[in-house]
């Protein structure tokens, strides 16, 4: 994320220099997707070892970029119209988020609202329900149509434990980024550091807490990727979330870094600020899934 701070201000809008970064993040998606798709179809380690390659290369790509965008900054390059076409970048960005998480919510909806009672021979396409007449529908779905293909979970986790404790960890750490941000533009470094450090401990411990609910879920209550429709809608809503978080973590864990070297000034942040909006859309979406996904 950049900055925008700068000695000076450029009043021409900025075009920068040739750069190799853009080719560098388009090889990495081919490998990182080329080896995603070798894990799906090949049961040998050649895909991992792929995959891994293409999110070096595009770790490799963020760093790069990032770091001469916060250089070009520095240098004051930057004018008003670059500020507002990185704002635009990153709307549009959140955006696209927004539509991927929508995909995922609206593909848990149909199969509870319209696929599922089709399944147990309700309403007009209920003609299905020949298929497996004595398979009855009701949510969250313990038992599939053919159990003896994808056996169902035997229980589901319960919202009120360690899905509510990270959902106060969530939102409090949103608040706590607010905070943090508070004390950037009121030019407190101190009360910046803390309220941000803050911020990442509990993104820290959201993540530990929901790596020992995956693994309550795959060894004491068979809720698995294999558990049928619920399985995999829950795994794919909270599992993408959590790769999110990872995201939104390490972004803040760079922002909190930069703070420690001097960067930022009250009127010229941008790069924190895209970065709070991050992660205020990662809690918006963990609201939803507590919501949807947890509680009914």
């Amino acid at each position: 994320m950049a900055s925008h701070e700068a000695h000076e201000t450029h009043e021409a809008y900025y075009v920068p220099a040739q750069s190799k970064w853009p080719i560098v993040g388009s090889i990495g998606l081919l490998t990182s997707v080329f080896g995603g798709g070798t894990m799906m179809v090949s049961s040998g380690e050649s895909g991992y070892l792929i995959l891994i390659a293409g999110l070096l290369i595009l770790t490799w790509m963020m760093f790069g970029w990032f770091g001469d965008v916060i250089k070009e900054s520095h240098q004051g390059l930057y004018s008003a119209q670059m500020d507002r076409s990185f704002r635009m970048g990153m709307g549009w960005f959140i955006f696209s988020e927004v539509m991927f998480f929508a995909a995922f919510f609206g593909a848990l909806f149909y199969v509870r609202t319209f696929a599922g009672p089709w399944l147990a021979g309700e309403g007009d396409k209920g003609v299905t329900g020949m298929l497996w007449p004595n398979f009855e529908y009701v949510w969250p779905l313990m038992t599939n149509p053919d159990p003896g293909l994808y056996p169902g979970p035997q229980e589901t986790i319960s919202p009120w434990q360690l899905p509510l404790i990270n959902t106060i960890i969530l939102i409090t750490s949103s608040v706590t980024v607010t905070f943090a941000h508070h004390a950037l533009r009121a030019g407190k470094r101190g009360a910046l550091k803390a309220w941000l450090g803050l911020t990442v401990a509990l993104a820290v411990v959201f993540l530990g807490l929901q790596i020992a609910e995956y693994f309550h879920a795959y060894n004491d209550l068979g809720l698995t990727l294999d558990s049928g429709i619920y399985g995999a809608t829950f795994f794919m809503l909270t599992g993408f979330h959590g790769a999110h978080v990872l995201m939104g973590t390490i972004i803040l864990s760079v922002m909190l870094l930069r703070v420690y070297k001097g960067h930022f000034t009250p009127e010229q942040h941008f790069g924190f600020e895209a970065a709070s909006w991050y992660w205020h859309f990662v809690d918006v979406v963990w609201v939803g899934l507590f919501i949807f996904v947890y509680i009914f």
